[in-house]
């Protein structure tokens, strides 16, 4: 699989690998398997959205930046696979991270930004086990 033409043919682009911001790797093989690092919804050098949901971020702004998350896991990725995206068998979990407000329940329709995108992007490969959670704060996202 060409994960560029992939990626083309939905209209995105892999950025560049995000780069570690602390004591920790974006992404490590062990054995057959990849972990990544949690992501932020970096474009650019720029966060996309900044504070919970929904008082500060709407719930679509939430799940395009659930998306750009994907795409920096991808990126953090290619390296450690030299760009060769026919390794991949399957994602197998994902984990979302939702900043949110106290009476926010909905963070599995944000997760379901990552999840749709990981499925037009690899098909039944990308079709995951999940985990969406709430939390009151996350690094660099409080304006």
């Amino acid at each position: 699989m060409n994960l560029q033409e992939r990626l083309a043919g939905l209209g995105l682009t892999l950025p560049p690998a995000p780069k570690a911001v602390a004591a920790y790797l974006p992404a490590i093989q062990a054995g057959d398997m990849v972990f990544v690092s949690g992501q932020l919804p970096m474009e650019d050098g720029q966060l996309t959205v900044t504070g919970p949901v929904p008082s500060s971020t709407p719930l679509d702004a939430a799940q395009n930046a659930a998306r750009r998350c994907v795409l920096n896991a991808l990126a953090a990725v290619d390296p450690l696979i030299d760009h060769d995206w026919s390794r991949l068998v399957r994602v197998v979990r994902v984990g979302v991270f939702v900043a949110s407000d106290p009476t926010f329940t909905d963070q599995h329709l944000i997760a379901n930004g990552a999840s749709e995108l990981l499925v037009e992007i690899f098909g039944e490969q990308g079709r995951h086990a999940r985990a969406a959670v709430g939390v009151p704060c996350l690094p660099n996202l409080l304006h």
